[in-house]
């Protein structure tokens, strides 16, 4: 009694993207690091504004 068995190897990484994930993370944390320095200048600038 034959068995017809397919299984795929897990070392193939057929659904995975070719991509760098080193880069990707140096770009995230670059990209979010950058966008809260101008989101804290703002803020600096307005309270300066505010308070006369």
């Amino acid at each position: 009694m034959d068995t017809n068995v397919h299984f795929n190897d897990a070392r193939d990484h057929v659904n995975e993207e070719p991509r760098n994930d080193l880069f990707d993370l140096i770009v995230g944390v670059g990209g979010m690091t950058l966008f809260m320095t101008v989101i804290f200048a703002a803020m600096v600038i307005i309270k300066f504004i505010i308070s006369g």
